[in-house]
């Protein structure tokens, strides 16, 4: 089933929904008022389709500063308190190494190389260690 949640509007960044997982694909600038709108249409989603994963597809992000790796640390942040998992697919080497140098970690987020692995990755079973700590599943 894939659905659009919500509909793009100006201002909006659209939400594909493909089964349990969430696929959003950023293109450019994220300005403080669209982030806003993003972070409360992916919490209100997650709680109204029960999804169980979010991909945040950042191919077409060409420049990232401190707002953006924020903005994906409290939208992993927001999905973790849903129960939902978060990646972030298709970094490109010169924002990872911006995001190094920034020092920002983004905790909580996995990442992929693209898409594809990244759903596949939200795929994977998640089982509970005895310390609590989550720990993948491979098959």
């Amino acid at each position: 089933m894939n659905e659009a949640y919500p509909r793009p509007e100006a201002g909006h960044v659209p939400v594909l929904r493909l089964g349990d997982i969430l696929l959003v694909t950023l293109q450019g600038d994220l300005h403080d008022s669209t982030a806003q709108q993003l972070q409360q249409d992916l919490s209100e989603t997650i709680v109204s389709a029960g999804v169980t994963g979010v991909v945040i597809d950042i191919s077409g992000v060409e420049i990232v500063d401190s707002f953006l790796g924020r903005v994906l640390a409290e939208i992993a942040a927001q999905a973790s308190l849903l129960a939902a998992r978060t990646v972030v697919a298709g970094m490109r080497p010169a924002v990872a190494i911006t995001l190094v140098e920034l020092g920002l970690t983004l905790p909580g987020l996995l990442t992929a190389l693209d898409t594809q692995a990244a759903m596949a990755l939200l795929e994977q079973p998640v089982v509970l260690s005895h310390a609590g700590r989550t720990r993948r599943e491979r098959a």
